[in-house]
């Protein structure tokens, strides 16, 4: 019975906490995700406040230096927000300072994760509260409601059901929490945060709340954006590289030396007529020659009697005699549909001259 008194009043204390914090708010106004003196929503100040009225010694240390100076031992907790300013200096002086105390890390990014030798976190965001199932009694009976989380591979309290917890603890005295918005100003009040959060950072003495400054960084120092990546895209990444080099020998390959050519090149017509007879002339296919000769004979009278550049080769003949005064026979012998192919190099000749002769009888006046 009195250990639901205690958790009662500590839960109107915290609530009142919250309502100070977001109305009145106070000096030292600061903005950072989860700062002790950060009012707003997104801020620390609320449950920074509710663990001093608990009798927690809340020490706040702001950049590597003041960590340093500020003594450290087992009745002490470390918890650091704003994970993403820590580098590899860094967090190799936070480990080697925190000695025996307990360490807290609040949403350790991947590669925060890569540098302290843990398995990567990944992303998610639960639809309901998750229950712990650990057999750590501090969290018994506890359920932790937030929209956005990391979850760690391996054992730990409040499984995910994938193989990961939002609380792991990889080794003795370091402790990842991926429900960092559980200790914000405006969703610690939500399920069992209110109560996650005083029993893991309220179980010492003292409490160090240490927030990295990016001034503490050295050059070259931070998170690399290899390690932001996870394992399964980089093998893709070095594919796609592959593939684009290939693809650029593919297309800048040459079959043989480049031709050189001036430009533009012009070419006669009477050129072109002689070179396609030769062509002609040495395949032997007059048939096909004396075709060409009347097809043009035909478009040509068609144009001079207006009967268009198409016209029936029927009608074509029957008005060409009519024009010229010729037999309709011998017409037809020369541009009919079914004229006979000539049978000799010498009858090509004469076929040619008879149409020619013909263009200029339909021409002439």
């Amino acid at each position: 019975m009195s250990r639901h008194r205690a958790t009662l009043a500590i839960g109107v204390g915290l609530v009142a906490a919250v309502v100070v914090v977001l109305l009145i708010g106070g000096g030292g106004h600061r903005s950072g995700f989860l700062d002790p003196d950060n009012p707003d929503p997104a801020g620390g100040r609320a449950l920074a406040r509710v663990l001093e009225d608990q009798g927690v010694d809340v020490t706040v240390a702001r950049d590597a230096d003041h960590l340093e100076r500020t003594e450290t031992g087992p009745d002490t907790t470390v918890v650091v927000t704003s994970t993403d300013r820590l580098g590899t200096s860094t967090a190799e002086r936070l480990l080697d300072h925190a000695g025996g105390a307990r360490v807290v890390l609040v949403e350790a990014e991947p590669g925060l994760a890569d540098v302290l030798g843990v398995p990567a976190p990944t992303r998610i965001a639960p639809d309901r509260a998750i229950v712990a199932d650990c057999a750590d009694p501090a969290y018994a009976d506890l359920a932790v409601a937030v929209d956005l989380a990391l979850a760690y591979p391996g054992p730990g309290c409040f499984p995910t059901g994938d193989g990961a917890a939002l609380l792991a603890e990889p080794r003795p005295g370091l402790v990842l929490l991926g429900a960092g918005h559980a200790l914000s100003n405006d969703q610690v009040l939500r399920a069992d945060n209110a109560a996650l959060a005083l029993r893991l950072l309220g179980g010492s003495d003292r409490l160090v709340w240490y927030v990295p400054s990016l001034e503490d960084l050295r050059a070259g120092d931070g998170v690399s954006l290899s390690s932001l990546l996870p394992d399964w895209l980089r093998p893709g990444l070095l594919l796609v590289a592959v593939a684009t080099l290939a693809l650029l020998l593919w297309r800048s390959r040459r079959l043989g030396p480049l031709a050189v050519e001036p430009l533009p090149v012009t070419v006669k017509a009477i050129e072109t007529t002689r070179s396609r007879g030769r062509l002609y002339r040495r395949a032997g296919d007059r048939a096909h020659a004396a075709e060409v000769l009347r097809a043009a004979a035909r478009v040509r009278t068609a144009e001079r009697l207006r009967l268009g550049s198409g016209p029936d080769p029927v009608a074509l003949v029957r008005d060409l005699a009519r024009h010229t005064g010729r037999p309709q026979a011998e017409i037809d012998a020369l541009l009919g549909p079914h004229a006979p192919p000539p049978a000799t190099d010498h009858d090509l000749i004469t076929l040619a001259d008879r149409l020619a002769e013909l263009d200029r009888e339909v021409r002439r006046p």
